[in-house]
């Protein structure tokens, strides 16, 4: 009697095209409950795909296939032992996806066929867990706060900096845990499955398996909590003024997707909450927990980052537009559509870049802020891409390109603020 074998195709982004009953039999998903709805990951244990699944994908294509043994995941959590064969496959002499066919082994042990997983890939997962590599959203304006205090007092402190830093990037990580949480339990995630990894559709974390929903939440709040206690010693410092600054930061966090509020999903809520918080407030907190005084010019420095960090979620929310609209998740770019959106992108790039040359030419901001136009290029680049491939997955140049533009322009400005700083001490 022949055994059974599960056959399953993909495309490029591992998103399911058929699922044969095979396949059913041994994972126990329906065809119609994947197909064209679930992504090939959905079988794997979350640490296999992080490290091992990019470079058999990378074995097929560039040997016609890869074969060998390893462990999936049953729909109902249980692991079992299996051979894989993966080989590219083709339409018109171009790639257009992957065929797995894979044969179960119950003559192997679990732990026979587990592959092995390194510690780095483990630390990697804690990296995808709190999507650390966005963080950039939280340290550019931190530093450009600390340097603007820098050029308006003599004394700085180093030791309140790296609070102000800690606290900060504690209270991002907060945020993107919430929100991953709260995506999934709303089964906005679920029902995402046109994400570009690792630019939408949150971490994907509970879904690869690398942490539970309780665990989740646990990390969410412990981060919150870091950032209750980075931030407590001002309170001595600096007086209760910063309570608002935390108080507003928390609510942001929390109910950026928390319900019952869920301000993402307010058709622009969710996109003013982002920029604002990560530009203008948390520059003008970082400036008053540093040196004890507040001005408008605080947060004006911060209003070119907040709308490229607004930018960043703009273009994000391309590739997540249907799954936003069928979750109730109205933000700006499900209510005008793809298309529209593209001038909104554009409108958002254009302001963070006419902003510090209107600064520097009333004397609000030293000529040095002007070295945030050596950026313009990228911003040339990455909305030329989206304006042509809004609607295709060439979008994710533009995608990295804006968060790239981002870092750089934000670096630019504080480097910008330093510079003038020592030249005014000098």
């Amino acid at each position: 009697m022949a055994q059974t074998k599960s056959v399953i195709t993909c495309d490029l982004e591992g998103r399911i095209e058929t699922f044969n009953q095979g396949a059913e039999a041994i994972f126990g998903y329906r065809a119609e409950e994947t197909v064209g709805k679930k992504r090939v990951s959905l079988f794997s244990p979350g640490l296999i795909v992080l490290a091992h699944v990019q470079n058999w994908l990378k074995t097929a294509r560039e040997q016609g296939e890869y074969t060998g043994t390893t462990v999936f995941v049953r729909r109902d959590g249980s692991l079992f032992s299996a051979d894989i064969r993966i080989t590219p496959t083709f339409r018109n002499g171009r790639q257009i996806g992957y065929c797995g066919v894979t044969t179960p082994r119950p003559d192997i042990p679990v732990a026979q066929a587990m592959p092995r997983v390194s510690l780095a890939t483990r630390l990697f997962a804690w990296m995808v867990i709190t999507r650390a590599p966005f963080l950039t959203a939280t340290l550019v304006p931190v530093l450009a706060g600390a340097a603007w205090a820098f050029t308006q007092s003599q004394a700085f402190s180093w030791g309140m900096f790296w609070l102000v830093l800690i606290g900060a990037m504690a209270l991002h990580v907060a945020a993107n845990t919430f929100n991953d949480y709260f995506d999934w339990k709303t089964g906005a995630d679920q029902a995402n499955n046109g994400y570009f990894m690792p630019y939408s559709g949150g971490s994907r974390a509970i879904e690869l398996g690398l942490i539970s929903e309780r665990s989740l939440l646990a990390v969410a709040w412990a981060s919150l909590l870091i950032a209750v206690a980075a931030g407590l010693p001002f309170l001595f410092w600096r007086g209760p003024l910063l309570l608002a600054f935390g108080a507003v930061g928390a609510f942001s966090v929390y109910f950026y997707t928390a319900p019952p509020l869920r301000l993402a999903a307010r058709k622009g809520l969710g996109e003013l909450i982002v920029g604002m918080n990560f530009g203008p407030l948390m520059t003008a907190g970082t400036v008053y927990a540093l040196t004890g005084r507040l001005t408008w010019m605080d947060f004006f420095i911060g209003l070119p980052i907040g709308l490229l960090t607004t930018a960043i979620l703009w273009i994000n929310q391309f590739p997540d537009l249907e799954a936003d609209r069928v979750s109730g998740k109205h933000n700006l770019v499900v209510v005008l559509g793809r298309e529209k959106a593209r001038w909104g992108y554009l409108l958002l790039v254009a302001a963070a870049f006419v902003l510090p040359a209107i600064g520097a030419a009333v004397g609000a901001l030293p000529l040095a802020a002007l070295g945030t136009l050596l950026a313009l290029p990228l911003a040339v680049y990455a909305t030329r891409v989206l304006f042509r491939h809004y609607n295709d997955r060439a979008l994710i140049k533009a995608n990295s390109s804006t968060i790239l533009l981002h870092l750089v322009t934000g670096l630019l400005l504080a480097v910008g603020l330093l510079i003038s700083g020592m030249i005014r001490l000098a």
